[in-house]
């Protein structure tokens, strides 16, 4: 298999793996949630043993067992790590130089999804900003956007 390779927003973080995906998916629960400020995550497992991460990165233990890595610049979400699978680091999808060549395959944690996800695929799509849009200022209890 080709090898796979990932960057963090800045590009001071960037990751090797020898291309085995172990599994894909998408997370909703909340912990990954709140960590990634995201209603989704997508993600993959590879073999601990095949990943080359290289750059300052900053480390926070979301729970017990829990270990979650991110560019210490830029604060962009790296990988996920639990005493589960001792020998897999889960990687943000979204990392990925072609994000397209790791599709996610499941879902995870679908009770605790976030319920407007649901709909999201039917709403309004725009090829720019929202502010080329009809749909800009919004209009809220504090004022305009």
């Amino acid at each position: 298999m080709e090898k796979l390779s990932g960057h963090c927003l800045c590009g001071q973080v960037t990751w090797t793996s020898d291309g085995t995906v172990l599994w894909s998916g998408i997370c909703h629960c909340e912990s990954c949630r709140r960590a990634n400020a995201a209603p989704m995550v997508p993600f993959f497992g590879v073999p601990r043993a095949e990943l080359s991460i290289k750059g300052r990165l900053s480390t926070y233990a979301s729970s017990v067992g829990v270990e979650r890595g991110f560019c210490a610049e830029c604060g962009t979400p790296v990988y996920y790590k639990n005493e589960k699978w001792p020998d897999e680091t889960h990687l943000m999808s979204l990392t990925l130089d072609d994000p397209n060549r790791v599709p996610p395959r499941e879902h995870y944690h679908w009770a605790e999804r976030v319920v407007w996800e649901d709909g999201a695929a039917s709403l309004p799509k725009h090829d720019a900003s929202a502010e080329t849009t009809k749909y800009r200022p919004c209009f809220f209890r504090g004022g305009v956007l």
